[in-house]
């Protein structure tokens, strides 16, 4: 398996490395707050609870957000609806996986994205691998991970199998997680999913945050009916992916109106 020379993160950070982070958030964070509420329109409902679940959960419980993936740009752009302290807060802001194969390929590349905690993910290589167990060790800590699980760019905007990634760090944690659904439209117009890939202006996105999933019922469940490992991440992760479709069609609705509304 890869991940060889892309795995960048020290098991002890040292000072440097902590301030080279927080530059980095800083900077990216800025510029994605500025491109996606300057230079576009942005709309985000229910924006509320992503602040309560950031701010106000247990301290030991962690923070998984999961959402559709329709932009190359969605992370980190998408985090420019965040509080400006938020977005340039190293100690604050997700985690996220990106494909190795696509993101860490030179090293500059892979210290670019480990310092804007990014974690390089090999797809295909199934949910025991070194970027989940990172994540999941994250979570162990109270942090907050973000997971994009249909695995790739959706360019289609159909519905997919989600990847069984998700379910693994909700089952796994020793303290279960909140859980926040959200799904977007318009990211694939300020980055359309082609070349020359740049990112355009004046385009119009709609965010919208769903309620808190509590896995805790039905993880006891689960284990007293003796389901196993597989069969447990399976389930929860079918349950993301039947709320992120109801919430799917919600979005669509109030994207359709926010691009008609001030024509």
């Amino acid at each position: 398996m890869p991940l060889g020379n892309s795995w960048l993160f020290p098991s002890k950070p040292t000072f440097t490395w902590n301030v080279s982070s927080r530059l980095t958030v800083a900077m990216v964070g800025t510029l994605s707050k500025f491109w996606l509420e300057w230079l576009n329109t942005l709309k985000v409902h229910n924006r509320t609870q992503l602040y309560d679940a950031i701010e106000n959960r247990p301290k030991e419980q962690g923070l998984v957000t999961v959402t559709n993936h329709h932009s190359c740009l969605d992370d980190p752009i998408l985090w420019g609806m965040l509080k400006i302290r938020y977005v340039m807060d190293q100690s604050t802001l997700r985690w996220t996986l990106a494909a190795e194969d696509v993101c860490f390929t030179k090293y500059w590349h892979a210290l670019f994205f480990s310092l804007g905690k990014t974690v390089p993910v090999v797809r295909g290589a199934g949910v025991y691998q070194r970027s989940v167990d990172y994540m999941l060790e994250k979570l162990h800590l109270g942090e907050w991970v973000h997971m994009f699980p249909e695995g790739k760019v959706n360019e289609t905007h159909q519905q997919m199998r989600l990847k069984w990634g998700v379910g693994r760090l909700i089952s796994e944690s020793n303290i279960t997680p909140l859980v926040l659904p959200m799904f977007h439209f318009g990211m694939d117009d300020v980055l359309p999913n082609k070349t020359p890939y740049i990112p355009l202006i004046k385009k119009k996105v709609t965010v919208l945050i769903g309620k808190p999933i509590d896995f805790q019922e039905e993880l006891a469940k689960l284990r007293e009916l003796k389901k196993t490992p597989r069969e447990i991440r399976k389930r929860l992760t079918d349950l993301i992916q039947e709320e992120l479709s109801v919430l799917k069609d919600k979005a669509h609705i109030l994207h359709n109106q926010h691009i008609h509304r001030g024509r």
